[in-house]
């Protein structure tokens, strides 16, 4: 299974996931919350980043779950 990052953005009828790159959704959710926790089992499983859009279409944060470049220390 390739690696893509999960993104979580709005559509007219509710929320999409969708693999950085891809052409057609992973899936579509009516609320955000749900496309959220799904984006984030994808991401985890894949070790890859999610990335959760805002309605404008705005980044609102990422989290990241594989090789984060930048590793919190401690």
């Amino acid at each position: 299974m390739s690696k893509r990052n999960q993104h979580v953005v709005p559509r007219e009828d509710g929320w999409a996931v969708k693999g950085a790159g891809a052409k057609r959704d992973t899936q579509v959710f009516d609320r955000k919350q749900d496309a959220v926790d799904r984006a984030r089992e994808i991401s985890q499983n894949q070790k890859s980043e999610l990335v959760v859009h805002g309605q404008n279409g705005q980044i609102q944060y990422k989290d990241s779950h594989g090789n984060d470049r930048f590793p919190p220390r401690g």
